[in-house]
């Protein structure tokens, strides 16, 4: 079972910043579909990005196409959300998934396998 600790969130304001970082333990996350899911108050759970264990493609929900980016940095087990142009409409907390077996990114959120605790992400002015 893999272990993931999330990092980097905070206050932002309107057009700003933040990189969001995923640090695993436990297991390779090379060998794993790595995702961030969002989660508003009030709100349902949002699949936001995810890149697969094979390579090229990354995948993102509508509203962040163009500002957020999904990367791997293999020696470091780490993957990254790199957040640009963040809008309030961007405030939630945001959770590390992997899913394992063939490492395909899930089209239900609940069908990843293991969760990180979440990191706070708060866009305002």
């Amino acid at each position: 079972q893999v272990q993931l600790v999330e990092s980097g969130g905070g206050l932002v304001q309107p057009g700003g910043s933040l990189r969001l970082s995923c640090a695993a333990s436990g297991s390779n996350l090379d060998d794993l579909a790595v995702g961030w899911v969002r989660q508003a108050p009030g709100k349902e759970r949002e699949g936001v990005a995810c890149i697969p264990r094979l390579p090229p493609d990354t995948y993102y929900t509508d509203s962040v196409k163009g500002r957020f980016t999904i990367s791997r940095d293999s020696a470091k087990n780490t993957v990254y959300l790199q957040m640009n142009g963040l809008n309030p409409e961007d405030t939630a907390s945001y959770y590390c998934a992997t899913k394992g077996g063939w490492g395909l990114c899930p089209r239900d959120v609940s069908d990843y396998d293991d969760w990180g605790q979440g990191t706070q992400v708060t866009v305002s002015a």
